[in-house]
This record gives C-alpha cells, sequence and structure tokens, in this order.
C-alpha cells in the first residue's frame, strides 16, 4: 500500500494512522500515539466560538453577567451591550450566567453557535449575599437578624449625611435630622430603643472593615450597601462597641469585564412649607389698637425672618466613577464635588471627595490584595442657620438699623441680619482613610488573612467678629475690639486584624470556621485659643497675637487622650442538606477604658435556623415558596464612655501664695478612682420568621425582640470619706427594650411592559428602665428634656426606676379661673392653684402624674415602584404614631402676659384665657403623629446606541404633612435618645426639596 505522507491532513491523518500500516511494533507505541493524535484532531474540529447577547426581565442588554462553561471552567462577562463570547469543546459543555438579583441559569451547548439569553429575577433573594461581621453569607444561610438595603432602596432625594439614604428603610431604625435640611447638620441614629444612661446610645459603623469609619468619607454614588446586625447574635462578634447594633457599610469595587464610566448628578432647591404664625406688623398694630396687647408701634413693617432665607440656594453634585477589570485584578476610582447650600444665609457646605478600591490576584489566583483609599476636603459656612427665634419674636414695628443705616443693636435681642455680615464662622476639614488586605488561600478551603487600616480626621474652626459687631461693641473687657477664636483637632485610629477562614462541605454537610484578632489604638488631641481687643479687621483669627495677652480677655487649651483595645474571637458555621443551621460566636476583649479589676470580658452568641420549605411535608404546600424560621441569643457590651473614666485624674485648684514666697498652680483630684467599672453588658434574644408565598409575590420577615442592658454606667453620689471627690462613675442599672418588626415586599403587577411593587416596614418598641439603684447606690430617676425658655420651667421628662422612658411628668391642667389663673389636679384629682401643687421627685407624694409619652409607638413606612416602559415612579410614605411632642414655642410666645416680645397669632385666640406666668402642664402637650409624603422621584431610562445606561429624574421630598400638630414639622423633633420630644423655639425652616438628577453610563 502506498501512501503519500505529504498529503495527510485532518481527518484524513486519524484515519490512516489507525490502520494497520502503522501498527508494526508489537508492544503497541505507534498505535497509542496515533489514539492521542487523533483525540486532539477531533478536540480541535469540536471547538467552537459561542456568542450572544443576554437581557434583564426587561428586555434591557445588560452587562456584567458572569458567563462560565462549566465543563472547560473559562469565564467571561458580557460587555456594556450585553454580548458574550466564549470558546465550547462539545455540543455536551454547559454554560452557566450569573448576576445578582436574578437567578443563575445553566443553557447546554447543543449545536448552536449563538444564543439569546433572558434573566429570570430572583424574587426570593434566597443567594443574595449579605455582609456580616467579618464576612458574608447567602441570604438563606443567615440565623440572625440582619437586614440588607443596597442602592435600590436608598432614598432619592439626594444625601447630606449618608444615613439619609436609610431614613424609613429598616423596621426598627430611627435615623433623625433634628436640625432639617441644615448642611452642617447631622443626624441622630437609634437601633431597636435606647441602650444606655449616660453611655454611646448609637450603633457602630463599619466601613469597608473599618470599625468607627467616619461618615463623611462616603458619598451616596460610592456606596454599594447596608447591612443592619440588629440583634446580639449578629452584633456578639464586634464585643464591646455592639451593644446598639452595627451597621456595615460597604463601599462600590471595579468588576470584571470592560471599562465602565458612570456619571451622577442633581442640583437641588428648597422651599417654604411652613412658618411659625407670629404676628405681621399690621397685625400687631390691630391687637395694640384693640387694647389686647401693650407693646409700642415703633412705625416699621418688617419680615426679617425672610432675610435670613437664601432664596438663591441651589445645591449640586457631581460624581465621575471609572471601573473595570480582568480575572486577575479589578479597579474603580471615582471623584466626588458637592456645593450644599442651606435654606438659611451664611449656611453652606462644599466638599471634594476621592475614593480609589484596588483588587489584585496572583500565585495562581492563591493570593489576593485589596486596597482602598478615601479622602474628603470639606469647607463648611456654620455662621447662619440659627436666629430663627430672634427674628421671629422681633417687634415687627421696629428696624434692625437706623435711619443712616447702619445696625441697630440693644442687649435684649441679637441683630442676626448684622450678624451675618459682620462676623464669621468656618469649618475646614480634612478625613481620610487607607486599607488594605492580603489574603492567601493556604490549602483547598482554608485561607488566612490580613487587614490593616488607619483613619484620619483633621479639623480647623475659625471665628472673628469684627469690632463694630454686636459681640465685640456690647463686650464689657474690651468694647470695641474685634474677637477671633481658632481650634484644631486631630482623631487618628489605627486598626490591625489577622484571621484564618475554613470552609468545607461534604455531602449535605457545610461548615465553615473564622478566628481572628484584633489591635485597635485612637487618640484624639486638640488645641483652641481665643482673644479679644482687635483694633482691625484685617487679620481676623490668623494673627490672634497681634494684641497684647490680657488675663480676663483670652482663653487657651489643649487635650490629648487615648485608648487601646485588643480582642480574640470566633466564628463556627454549620448547616445539614440546607435546612438545619447552626452558628456560633464568640469574643474576648481588652479595653484601656475598663476598671483594673475587669480589664476584660466575654461575649458569647448562639443562632440557629430551620428552612422549613426543605422539608418533605411541605413539598405539597405550592403557596408557600420559602419560610425559614431563626432564633438567636447573644450578648454584647458597651464601651462608648470617656477615656481614663476608672482613674483618679487632677484638676486645677487656683494659683496661691507658696512660703517660699511664690505663686504655684495647685493641683487636686477632680474624679474618683474606680477599680471595678465594666462594660454595660446587653443580653438580647430574637425570633425571626422569613418567608416567601404565593408564587414568590410576597415575601418578609417578622422579628421579635427582648434585649436587657445590665451595669448601666452612671455618675452616683460618692461617700466622703473614704472617697475625696463626691461623685463617682460605677456601674448600677438595667434598661431593657422588646418589641416587634415586620418588613414585608409585594410583587402587585408584573407583565412585559408594567411592574408594580411595594415595600413595607413597621416597627413598635417598649423601652423601660428596670433598675437604677443597687445596695450601695441609689436612685429614683432622672429628668431629661430641658424646657428652657422664659422662667425656670426645668425638665420635662423624668424617669423613674421601674417605669418606661420618655415619659412626661407634669401638671395636669384642670382650667382657668374668672380672671385667667392656672388651676391643676394634685394627685387626689383635686383642683387646686398651681401654688398648691407638690413638685417633689418622691412619687408617694408628688402632685405630678405621667402625662404623655415622647416615643412614637409605631415607626411606618410603604414604597410604591412602579415602573412602565421606560418610565419609573417611586412614591414614598412615612409615618410615626401614637406619641407626643412637648409645644416649647407656645409656652413662651403664646403667653401675652410675659416678655414684651412679638407673640403667635394663637396667643389671642387659642390661648387667649391665659393671664398668668409661664407654666409647663398637658395644655401644651400635643400629639405628633404625622404621615408625610415624603418622596416623590419620576424617572425615564433612554436608550441610546454605545450607551450602557442613562437615566433622567426628578424628585420632591416632603410634598405633604397630615397632622394634627400646631407646632413645627413633627419629623424634625427628637425621638431618639433620653430626652425626646421637646420642641424647639428656634427650629430649623421645614422646606419643600426638588431635585433633577442624571445618572449616566457607558
Amino acid at each position: 500500500m502506498k501512501t503519500n505522507l505529504l498529503k495527510i491532513t485532518g481527518l484524513c491523518a486519524s484515519v490512516l494512522l489507525s490502520t494497520s500500516v502503522f501498527s508494526m511494533h508489537s508492544d503497541g507505541t505507534l498505535y497509542t500515539e496515533s489514539l492521542k493524535i487523533k483525540r486532539l484532531l477531533q478536540r480541535d474540529q469540536m471547538r467552537k466560538t459561542v456568542t450572544g447577547i443576554v437581557v434583564d426581565d426587561t428586555n434591557t442588554p445588560t452587562g456584567g453577567v458572569g458567563v462560565k462553561n462549566l465543563a472547560t471552567g473559562k469565564t467571561t462577562v458580557t460587555d456594556a451591550n450585553g454580548r458574550f463570547s466564549i470558546e465550547t469543546n462539545s455540543e455536551n459543555d454547559v454554560l452557566q450566567f450569573t448576576f445578582i438579583g436574578f437567578k443563575t441559569q445553566e443553557v447546554k451547548v447543543g449545536s448552536n453557535t449563538t444564543l439569546s439569553i433572558k434573566l429570570l429575577s430572583d424574587s426570593t433573594n434566597l443567594n443574595q449575599v449579605v455582609v456580616i461581621g467579618y464576612g458574608s453569607l447567602n441570604k438563606d444561610q443567615i440565623s440572625s437578624a440582619v437586614t440588607k438595603v443596597d442602592s435600590s432602596g436608598f432614598r432619592q432625594s439626594g444625601s447630606r449625611n449618608p444615613m439619609d439614604l436609610l431614613i424609613g428603610k429598616v423596621a426598627g431604625l430611627q435615623v433623625t435630622r433634628t436640625g432639617g435640611t441644615n448642611p452642617n447638620s447631622g443626624v441622630s441614629i437609634q437601633l431597636r430603643g435606647v441602650t444606655s444612661i449616660s453611655g454611646s446610645q448609637s450603633p457602630l459603623i463599619i466601613i469597608d472593615g473599618i470599625p468607627g469609619g467616619n461618615l463623611d468619607l462616603l458619598q451616596q454614588d460610592d456606596i454599594e450597601s447596608f447591612s443592619i446586625l440588629k440583634d446580639g447574635s449578629a452584633a456578639a462578634i464586634y464585643g464591646t462597641r455592639a451593644n446598639a447594633g452595627v451597621i456595615i457599610i460597604t463601599t462600590k469595587k471595579g468588576k470584571v469585564g470592560p471599562s465602565r464610566f458612570d456619571y451622577n448628578s442633581y442640583v437641588r432647591t428648597e422651599r417654604l412649607v411652613k412658618r411659625p404664625d407670629f404676628m405681621s406688623a399690621t397685625q400687631l398694630r390691630e391687637r395694640i389698637k384693640s387694647g389686647e396687647y401693650v407693646i409700642p408701634d415703633l412705625g416699621g413693617d418688617f419680615n426679617y425672618f425672610n432675610d435670613l432665607i437664601n432664596d438663591d440656594n441651589l445645591s449640586h453634585n457631581h460624581n465621575l466613577a471609572v471601573s473595570g477589570g480582568s480575572q486577575n485584578a479589578n479597579y474603580r476610582v471615582s471623584g466626588n464635588y458637592r456645593d450644599i447650600q442651606g435654606f438659611a444665609k451664611e449656611n453652606a457646605r462644599k466638599e471634594y471627595g476621592l475614593r480609589l478600591s484596588l483588587t489584585q490576584r496572583g500565585l495562581k489566583d492563591k493570593l489576593t490584595a485589596q486596597f482602598n483609599v478615601a479622602a474628603n476636603f470639606n469647607n463648611a459656612n456654620r455662621l447662619g442657620g440659627g436666629g430663627w427665634e430672634n427674628v421671629l419674636t422681633k417687634n415687627p414695628t421696629e428696624s434692625y438699623f437706623k435711619p443712616d443705616g447702619s445696625p441697630l443693636f440693644t442687649r435684649t435681642i441679637t441683630n442676626e441680619i448684622a450678624r451675618l455680615s459682620l462676623e464669621k464662622n468656618k469649618l475646614q476639614q480634612q478625613t481620610s482613610s487607607v486599607d488594605g488586605k492580603l489574603t492567601l488561600e493556604i490549602f483547598p478551603g482554608l485561607t488566612g488573612s490580613v487587614f490593616g487600616a488607619h483613619q484620619r480626621d483633621w479639623t480647623i474652626s475659625s471665628e472673628y467678629r469684627d469690632k463694630n459687631s454686636q459681640n465685640s461693641l456690647e463686650d464689657s473687657n474690651a468694647p470695641g475690639g474685634g474677637y477671633a477664636a481658632r481650634a484644631t483637632g486631630l482623631s487618628q485610629n489605627f486598626n490591625i486584624e489577622p484571621t484564618l477562614d475554613y470552609s468545607k462541605s461534604f455531602g449535605k454537610h457545610k461548615v465553615s470556621g473564622l478566628a481572628g484578632y484584633m489591635y485597635r489604638y485612637e487618640v484624639n488631641e486638640g488645641f483652641n485659643a481665643n482673644n479679644r481687643g482687635y483694633v482691625n479687621d484685617l487679620f481676623e483669627d490668623n494673627n490672634m497675637g497681634s494684641v497684647p495677652v490680657v488675663v480676663n480677655r483670652i482663653g487657651i487649651g489643649s487635650n490629648k487622650n487615648d485608648n487601646t483595645l485588643i480582642a480574640g474571637f470566633a466564628r463556627g458555621f454549620y448547616s445539614y442538606d440546607d435546612k438545619y443551621i447552626l452558628t456560633a460566636t464568640i469574643r474576648r476583649e481588652g479595653s484601656s477604658r475598663f476598671g483594673a479589676n475587669n480589664k476584660w470580658a466575654t461575649f458569647p452568641a448562639v443562632s440557629g435556623a430551620w428552612n422549613v420549605t426543605q422539608e418533605n411535608f411541605m413539598k405539597d404546600v405550592k403557596w408557600v415558596n420559602n419560610l425559614k424560621v431563626r432564633l438567636g441569643y447573644g450578648e454584647t457590651g458597651n464601651s462608648g464612655f470617656a477615656n481614663y473614666a476608672s482613674l483618679v485624674t487632677l484638676g486645677g485648684g487656683g494659683i496661691y501664695l507658696f512660703p517660699t514666697g511664690e505663686y504655684l498652680q495647685t493641683y487636686g483630684p477632680n474624679r474618683n478612682p474606680n477599680p471595678n467599672i465594666r462594660w454595660e453588658r446587653k443580653k438580647e434574644t430574637n425570633l425571626g420568621i422569613d418567608f416567601t408565598v404565593l408564587d414568590n409575590k410576597l415575601s418578609g420577615s417578622i422579628e421579635l425582640y427582648n434585649r436587657v442592658t445590665k451595669d448601666l454606667l452612671d455618675t452616683y453620689t460618692s461617700p466622703q470619706p473614704p472617697f475625696i471627690v463626691s461623685s463617682i462613675n460605677t456601674n448600677v442599672g438595667t434598661i431593657s427594650a422588646k418589641g416587634i418588626e415586620i418588613t414585608l415586599s409585594y410583587l402587585a403587577v408584573k407583565n412585559e411592559n408594567f411592574t408594580w411593587d411595594i415595600d413595607f416596614t413597621g416597627s413598635t418598641t417598649k423601652n423601660r428602665l428596670d433598675r437604677y439603684s443597687n445596695d450601695e447606690y441609689k436612685r429614683d430617676l432622672k429628668t431629661f428634656g430641658g424646657i428652657g425658655g422664659f422662667g425656670a420651667l426645668g425638665d420635662a421628662i423624668r424617669t423613674y426606676e421601674g417605669r418606661d422612658l420618655g415619659e412626661f411628668w407634669g401638671k395636669r391642667f384642670a382650667g382657668f379661673t374668672a380672671d385667667g389663673k392656672w388651676t391643676f389636679y394634685n394627685r387626689n384629682n383635686e383642683v387646686v392653684p398651681n401654688a398648691q401643687i407638690n413638685t417633689s421627685t418622691f412619687r408617694d407624694q408628688t402632685d405630678l402624674a405621667v402625662i404623655g409619652n415622647a416615643i412614637p409607638k409605631y415607626y411606618l413606612s410603604l414604597t410604591n415602584n412602579f415602573r412602565y416602559k421606560a418610565f419609573d415612579l417611586r412614591v414614598f410614605l412615612r409615618s410615626k404614631l401614637d406619641y407626643d411632642i412637648l409645644n416649647t414655642m407656645a409656652i413662651s410666645y403664646g403667653n401675652k402676659n410675659g416678655a414684651g416680645t412679638n407673640l403667635l397669632n394663637s396667643t389671642f385666640t387659642k390661648y387667649a384665657a391665659i393671664k398668668d406666668t409661664y407654666m409647663y402642664s398637658d395644655y401644651y402637650l400635643e400629639r405628633g403623629s404625622f404621615l408625610k409624603v415624603d418622596e416623590v422621584t419620576l424617572g425615564y431610562t433612554f436608550k441610546l446606541k454605545g450607551v450602557r445606561n442613562l437615566r433622567a429624574y426628578v424628585t420632591g421630598q416632603n410634598l405633604w404633612t397630615i397632622t394634627g400638630y400646631t407646632g413645627n414639622d413633627p419629623d424634625f423633633v427628637s425621638d431618639t435618645g433620653l430626652g425626646p420630644g421637646i420642641d424647639s423655639r428656634s427650629p430649623y425652616p421645614s422646606t419643600r426639596q426638588f431635585l433633577f438628577g442624571v445618572n449616566f453610563g457607558f
């Protein structure tokens, strides 16, 4: 047989090589090699490239979808237009498509060379990854009370503080803006009620792994998600700083795929909703003419409230992010600029921010390095934003200026208009953080990592008051001399956390374990100085030594303090057949803040979950798609009190003449030592139910919790001797909270062109001070909520041992006498004049009674999301129900028998019967319940070739409030902490806000 070897190609080669011509040797060597060549050539013939497009459930091409050939392990991602290309070796190869929020799909290639894939929404979100302490889990593996909120659930109206994004979004989490829309005001945060009397009451904030993360470093467009660790079993791994819960914030990172450019921007303006109804000049003259009010008519007609308003306020925000990556590295860089103009004049905040994240893999993907760098530069104008009470109560017929146009100053009231032009109050802030994490796969299932971070916050505040300002002219020590002040502050913390993480699956069993160590050092220092008597206004606070130092005109101070925290922690996880889940954690922690006899604390936790729908008896219950029951118990602590609180400290005792003839400074103890000071310990039990029913249309969770915090730290009277100082910090009391939280999501309508889904959250909490005394230290109550204003009216809230927090204790109004004098009910329900009311603090003697409660009993929110083709509409409602507010503005300015100021119009209607002094009673207590159309957003998504995403939207915030409360916006009255429910006499005005924004990506 003749064969032309030069013509052997392709499949012919495999045929020829398999013939007997090449099977000459008995050992079969040549035959074996021929089979190998044959298989290679056959595989080459079968290898092909499969291309396709992936769209979401609205038929929009989707970029960033993971595509994996399960046979070969090769992976890719879809580009910005949803297209992909991947190699296959056989018709039996299976391609897997994964994308967050959608079900994982597997498609057999077959004879296809092109594929069209439509993602299916994962309504149950069981595969959603949720960040927990020192790691993450799929939602169906979580056995504690953890709530995740990603960017799709954020509020749309442009945050001033990152926590604004969560207002009304998480059951049990209260985020309140008592400063209204003032750009330089913060928020109060409280989770599941009050947990401490004198210690920290805010949740621990963790940003990309940095505990105690600074919220000033965050911009809303850089935030990926929030994870709120609500109960003790979830938060125990953070030990002595987790009593009030934990909020973990994860920022956006680069993803595998083509480079992405994202630009997000908005502009916003504010308009007045309401102002306190004080008399105008015309109304005042009518009252004077009728004899209802005696006050001089000075002939003018002024409305200085409007002169404090920045009518041209226009805020804007710009964020540009560039991201991308390959299988071995990804990155994201973002820059942000914000100019937030307050509704008030001289009230603004400008910020410049930069954030960089980088992830690199090496050593055959066994080593991963992650780095994050963030910086924020903030310039704030803090001069404006206040003074509303002064301009409202000023006689509207009196000018703030003399006939020659110069400012008119009187010692009875501040000239707020002149103050804005003759003073300055600025803040410069530079905040930065750097963190890195190295993770090494030691062997399959075991990884070791080291995390390190440094955070730095530096501030310079500066004030200057011109020599012609009211403050300078009226000063008795240096009249007519300028005033300057400057203060600097530096806060730093350093964190190191090495950990080991192990996970393994065998059969129906899944186990994982975590062990780690933490070291944290925190140091704070500051300096301040002020001086008076400057003869010119050229240098302001930049040359404070340009006038002589005079003892009664200068102030100077400095401080520095630090603390160290170290801990070891461990967590174990076990799951059997995805039905039964058990998680246990323990943390052993030591703090320099604790007393010498209590340097260490141990915090255990355990939780379990039962996925009921995995049981055989649930297979035929078709209307239940998912049902999980959770039960957890955990202990956490609170070390949020002052550094050195357990130690004796010294204070200056004055300068005295010593026997040596010298005048020397003396020092003496100003704090008693207490080596037994320890952490406040909270023990919490949580029962939770997660469910999805009705063909995945209705899903939600119900949480029932009971928490008790023991060893509350407070200041008590100490016996002398043996103690030197009359008070001591010690652990005594117990506080408790129990409540219910409900979260529901309902997919009301879903078809090709229209969807409507509804989200609801609701919660109720009962907070009680169970114990406030022990055998050694006795106290029955503590008071909160200073009323202020005219008259020495004291505190409105008394919290007695064994009673609820937030209780208003006061006089019970019984009516007015014929001549307009107050009468009240005593403890025997007898009507008596005010002089006969016993205001004792002893419960068995006082005539004061519980007249209301300042803590809302119910918090509710409802979000409706509509989508029609390219349009989207969101309507967000919020409500607080069944609580009381003390109207302090009515107390001071609803009484015509007091100071000669401008008054509320209601003084002569609702409060006309009063002909007596200022008084605190239930007469001024009003129901604070409200329902607010908090946010409405209308958006449109454009579909343009070459553009990945282009959406424009308009938002209106605080559009409508239904309430019976007659004071200010009840939503801006504090409902957190120990002294809630006291309305302000000088509130930042309530405004409607209108925003136009655009999201652009390519």
